[in-house]
């Protein structure tokens, strides 16, 4: 009998998590750059949390999405993902409610970020090796070094490696407003442990990636924009898909705002400038904890046919309905300094099929880009009066020249603002931590 020689060892294909401390139901930053390690030959995983109605596992084209339940004895702390109507929250009177709701904000800080340690503890259960962990925001990147932790060579037989991708300036964001000083300095240097730990680190602009590198003491975060991917639409060419779905008329001009429906995004100073500029109606097109609200703003008399709310759509999809739009409005208030310094996907998506946008003074980072740029109008403020009046400058220009206009914006933001630039110095980066030893 003859023996079977044994041939050559095959190396297992690289693998990489993309993780993303929510449900993923699609996040366009995370889908791009799950993308970009697909393209590299990477197997991608994106990790997200699971939620009811969704799939814990699906497909996005090449991409698998795996949707893990929180699980542990802090399952009572993890978010919920869902809806609410965002009501004041009352000052508790009784000393017993004080005590509960400051014994509630300590065991937040101590926790911080408490509403995904019992999805981490599911991940360490559940989550299987990678060669390249890529960690979107301040949610997952404890969750990534664990993992890397646990898995130190990754399936194709080098060391494992973690990005650092610091979505926004958590520590400055929103989510930190009223959060005392001492223990924002607290859960800076927790961050900043997490940050230095990563094997590389990436952000979103370079105003942001100043400020992280100062915080940290790191060299600055590789920059990677919010740019979209290029539309299959012809540059400037504008679409009707947002008045044939609501049976809107021709001579309504479309208000947009899309993304993420949540608290201090200005949404209020929003549907209420719209009421200032005649024959014009706000329509939302997102997810968040503001939804519901917003749908029933929409039957609100005083904003009857003026108001609409849509729901999310596929990162794939936006580029036609952002196209069916006049104007886009980013009407962000400077409620942090992560805010002021924001570039939101809604920014760089209207610029990218051709929508000028109108964005308040005091986000300096997209007015400057607005004012050199000459693609839309800077409001000189955040108010309902200083919005209205400018994007009344925006839609009461000529036909003819709001149609140069897109094409001038369109052609514009795909030389300069379009994903490929960017996926090409992640792909970079990708490459060097795979071809590295830590």
């Amino acid at each position: 009998m003859t023996g079977r020689t044994a041939g050559p060892t095959v190396a297992a294909a690289r693998r990489a998590v993309v993780l993303v401390g929510g449900t993923a139901n699609p996040y366009s930053r995370a889908l791009r750059v799950a993308r970009a390690l697909a393209d590299e030959g990477f197997e991608v995983e994106i990790a997200a949390v699971a939620a009811d109605g969704l799939p814990e596992d699906q497909r996005d084209g090449e991409i698998t999405v795996r949707r893990y339940r929180p699980s542990g004895r802090l399952t009572s702390m993890a978010a919920t993902h869902g809806e609410s109507a965002s009501a004041p929250r009352r000052s508790p009177r009784h000393p017993i409610q004080v005590a509960r709701r400051a014994l509630a904000a300590v065991r937040r800080w101590v926790f911080w970020p408490h509403t995904v340690r019992a999805w981490w503890a599911t991940l360490a259960r559940e989550l299987g090796p990678a060669d390249l962990y890529h960690a979107c925001g301040s949610l997952t990147i404890a969750a990534a070094l664990a993992a890397r932790d646990r898995h130190p060579i990754g399936p194709a037989g080098r060391p494992a490696t973690v990005i650092y991708d610091a979505i926004d300036d958590v520590i400055s964001s929103n989510n930190m407003l009223g959060t005392p000083s001492p223990v924002r300095r607290i859960l800076a240097g927790r961050e900043r442990r997490w940050a230095r730990a990563a094997d590389a680190r990436t952000t979103v602009n370079e105003a942001i990636a100043e400020r992280l590198a100062a915080r940290w003491g790191t060299p600055p975060p590789l920059v990677i924009p919010n740019h979209p991917e290029l539309p299959v639409l012809a540059a400037g060419a504008a679409t009707n898909r947002i008045r044939e779905r609501l049976g809107l008329p021709d001579t309504c001009r479309i208000v947009l705002f899309q993304g993420r429906l949540a608290p201090n995004l200005g949404l209020d100073e929003a549907a209420e400038a719209v009421l200032g500029v005649p024959d014009a109606a706000l329509v939302l097109i997102g997810f968040g904890r503001r939804a519901a609200e917003s749908r029933a703003r929409d039957a609100e008399a005083r904003y009857q046919g003026r108001h609409f709310t849509l729901p999310p759509l596929h990162p794939d999809e936006l580029p036609e309905w952002t196209a069916s739009a006049d104007v886009s409005l980013v009407p962000l208030p400077p409620a942090s300094d992560n805010q002021r310094l924001s570039t939101p996907n809604k920014f760089w998506e209207s610029l990218i099929v051709g929508t000028p946008v109108v964005v308040p003074a005091d986000l300096g980072v997209m007015a400057s880009i607005v004012l050199a740029d000459g693609v839309g109008v800077v409001a000189a403020s955040a108010s309902p009066s200083d919005l209205a009046a400018a994007v009344r400058e925006v839609l009461d220009r000529p036909v003819e020249a709001r149609t140069a206009e897109r094409l001038r914006i369109a052609s514009l933001a795909r030389a300069r603002y379009s994903w490929p630039a960017a996926a090409a110095r992640y792909r970079e980066l990708a490459r060097a931590l795979a071809g590295s030893e830590r």
